[in-house]
């Protein structure tokens, strides 16, 4: 594991012609039936997509080094990035722990809030995430509509001092930080594109929200995302192999991957 997460993203996508990052966030009453649900669902999409985005949905029922370690094993078998959407959001000492034990079961990269800021806060899982060759990816501006509430908030910003949008710091920490990876809803196009601005290409805009939440595919690339990440669209389908790859085909139209 040489390269970077960012350059393992970059090498997966131009490996599988896709920017598609599978949000793998399924439910279901019965352990051993979400599990193979899991595993089967990765198995038919594989071919159309880069990446693997795990949340608590999987973690909790099934455990991190039960179940989760099993499906990271596939994901790794296939050669495809794993990311744990566990939105990071503690003190250091605990955050440190958090990063530490996704990463030790097979993790490449962790999703983390920047509200809790640096010192004491996200420094230590930086730091971890260095150490281990991992990557860490802020969360900029999520795709739920009330995202504004926090997000979208004017806060005074003390260098410039003036009141800006709370998502253009957060652009602007992803950038400070090192971050290997920002998180903007595709639900809110216009926010890609200001944090694009301050971004550019050296930190990679992850889009989640296309599809059941209504985000826009051509206007959410267009406006400069890198990656989509989809999940209900393809895990709810009747057929999810065909479902990712009529998404797969659809977003190459827009970006040349």
């Amino acid at each position: 594991m040489s390269l970077s997460f960012k350059s393992r993203m970059e090498a997966s996508a131009k490996k599988s012609g896709s920017n598609i990052v599978l949000a793998l966030d399924l439910f279901h009453d019965d352990r051993k039936t979400l599990f193979e649900n899991a595993m089967k669902i990765i198995e038919m999409t594989h071919q159309h997509i880069c990446a693997v985005k795990i949340n608590r949905q999987l973690v909790l029922p099934l455990g991190l080094w039960g179940g989760v370690k099993k499906i990271l094993e596939s994901t790794q078998d296939l050669q495809l990035p794993a990311i744990m959407d566990c939105k990071i959001n503690d003190v250091g000492y605990t955050n440190l722990a958090i990063a530490k034990q996704y990463f030790e079961a097979g993790f490449d990269a962790v999703t983390a809030s920047p509200f809790v800021g640096w010192e004491d806060g996200l420094q230590p899982v930086f730091e971890i995430s260095r150490k281990m060759n991992r990557g860490v990816i802020i969360l900029v501006y999520m795709s739920h509509k009330g995202a504004w509430e926090g997000y979208g908030q004017n806060v005074y910003d003390p260098v410039k001092k003036q009141a800006r949008p709370q998502y253009a710091l957060f652009a602007e920490k992803a950038l400070l930080w090192k971050a290997e990876g920002a998180v903007v809803g595709a639900t809110y196009p216009e926010k890609i594109s200001e944090v694009h601005k301050i971004l550019g290409e050296a930190v990679p805009i992850y889009s989640p929200g296309v599809g059941a939440q209504g985000g826009d595919m051509e206007a959410a690339l267009k406006s400069g995302a890198r990656y989509l990440i989809v999940g209900r669209s393809i895990t709810h389908a009747p057929e999810p192999d065909k479902a990712a790859k009529a998404i797969w085909e659809a977003s190459r139209t827009f970006l040349n991957v």
